[in-house]
């Protein structure tokens, strides 16, 4: 994971759960977090306009997403992937 990338990501989701930066680690679940439907949306209408990517609109179906949702570090490999494929770069290591 990208350093940057991942502290963008949690500094999302700590503002949409009301935590600390500090709070939110890479294996924790959106349901632990505290974050409900609305903050959910609020917080991929976030990371969407951070990074210029659009989280398709079936993410909270895993199934039926390749965008996986189930934790903070999904989220942050997810994201890294779409940014990965919008720009054709090879993933940096962390």
């Amino acid at each position: 994971m990208r350093p940057a990338v991942q502290d963008q990501i949690i500094n999302i989701i700590a503002k949409e759960a009301i935590l600390e930066p500090e709070q939110v680690r890479p294996e924790m679940t959106l349901e632990e977090l505290g974050l409900d439907s609305l903050g959910l949306v609020e917080m991929i209408f976030a990371i969407e306009e951070a990074f210029d990517i659009s989280v398709p609109f079936n993410a909270n179906e895993p199934s039926q997403s390749e965008f996986d949702i189930s934790s903070v570090g999904a989220i942050v490999r997810a994201v890294e992937r779409m940014i990965m494929g919008k720009s054709g770069a090879e993933p940096a290591l962390a």
